[in-house]
């Protein structure tokens, strides 16, 4: 196993490293959105009630947020090749094995297992982006990444559609199966292991917490995981409380919303491309600053529009510049959280990982349970993007007063 370039060689991800680390990343989309089309059969067949269907859903979710504690510190201790391959394969059997299901209650433990085992690929794939890149690169190669992860949210359930035409629910978790075979296929042929033996850390168990807990130590990192965490909680509200807003609200037709919910995916992926081409100039601290603000501008719009009922149009406008600055700063926070802990990078993943699921699948419910409407909607992300300048300001005085951070990261040459 020969090991790739790492820090300053390599500067540039190839097109198949590049594939495969997004297929990797995407691996929530796909473990979740997939079969959504085929909720309501799944039900019918296991004869069971569509909340506890939905639950399938929120298992899911749990294994990928924990799984990422367990697989990213494996990885700082025995690298990251194993781990990864390890995680994909047993993915694709519980993908083959939740098509097998003869009840809800053994697909909802298999849907938990699955989480579990697609998260190594998640946290992995950030630990490898981390290795392979120093600097503003980091950034810019997280807002490439963007253009798959972006994507398969929105490509998953069409997908997912189009597959139900030939078979049913069962079929598409055996699709999931295959499109985790190929992922596999790419591991195996594309990544090489990037972090070195004379890098990984020692100490087993202990030296996990250790890790772990120095991590969250650290001001400036913890609040760069705060802003990753209410980023999070934004985009989880606005995915699920948009077709609310969209169809009960403003009476848009299923197809309409469809165009809606691909128009702003578009404005996602867009602001992440943007924010590529202008890290290397700006950098990322400086980019997710005008990021913040910008966001903030166009929530307090949305607010706004919805108190004023204004109309559709004049509510979609700054809702999509918000999923625009949402695109960038995805990017920047995740790259200013991993850039100073390279050694561990998979425990420092993990983190950013976990918090972005458990504080995203948390807020969004409790947001709903005062109403699902445009104004509830607007107020949960507009509080979230201040609360996030905050974190940023917090972070900004941290550089000041820890001498370890006291040189702010911009640009390099």
């Amino acid at each position: 196993m020969t090991a790739m370039p790492t820090r300053g060689a390599g500067e540039r991800l190839w097109i198949g490293t590049f594939l495969v680390l997004g297929s990797l990343t995407a691996f929530g989309p796909l473990a979740i959105d997939l079969y959504l089309p085929a909720m309501p059969d799944l039900a019918r067949v296991l004869g069971t009630s569509d909340s506890l269907a939905q639950l399938t859903i929120s298992t899911c979710l749990v294994g990928l947020a924990v799984g990422q504690l367990v697989a990213g510190p494996l990885s700082d201790r025995v690298g990251r090749r194993w781990p990864l391959l390890i995680g994909v394969i047993l993915f694709t059997i519980t993908s083959v094995l939740c098509a097998l299901s003869t009840s809800i209650w053994v697909l909802l433990v298999l849907r938990l297992l699955q989480g579990l085992c697609g998260a190594a690929g998640v946290v992995i794939a950030r630990a490898i982006v981390r290795d392979m890149f120093e600097g503003h690169r980091t950034a810019k190669a997280f807002s490439h990444l963007m253009l798959i992860t972006g994507v398969a949210p929105i490509v998953a359930p069409l997908l997912g559609g189009q597959i139900l035409r030939f078979t049913d629910w069962r079929g598409l978790f055996v699709g999931l199966g295959a499109i985790s075979v190929l992922i596999l296929l790419g591991c195996v042929l594309v990544l090489r292991e990037t972090h070195p033996p004379h890098l990984r850390q020692r100490g087993g168990a202990a030296g996990t917490f250790l890790s772990l807990r120095g991590l969250l130590a650290d001001p400036v990192f913890r609040g760069y995981l705060i802003i990753g965490g209410l980023q999070s909680a934004s985009l989880f509200t606005y995915i699920s409380m948009s077709s609310f807003v969209l169809r009960q609200e403003y009476g848009v037709s299923p197809q309409g919303f469809s165009l809606v919910f691909a128009v702003n995916a578009v404005g996602l992926v867009l602001g992440s491309q943007v924010n590529g081409a202008l890290v290397s100039r700006f950098g990322p601290e400086r980019l997710l600053t005008v990021q913040l603000v910008m966001m903030c501008v166009a929530a307090a719009g949305v607010v706004g529009a919805a108190l004023a009922d204004a109309g559709l149009v004049v509510l979609l406008v700054p809702l999509w510049i918000v999923m625009v600055g949402m695109g960038g700063m995805g990017a920047n926070t995740t790259a200013l959280a991993l850039i100073p802990y390279g050694h561990a990078a998979g425990s420092a993943s993990a983190l950013i990982g976990t918090s972005q699921f458990l504080v995203g699948a948390a807020v969004a419910p409790l947001a709903s349970l005062v109403g699902t409407d445009s104004r509830v909607m607007g107020a949960t992300i507009a509080l979230a993007t201040v609360l996030s300048l905050v974190a940023l300001w917090r972070v900004h005085h941290a550089r000041r007063t820890t001498p370890a951070h006291s040189e702010p990261l911009t640009t390099t040459t």
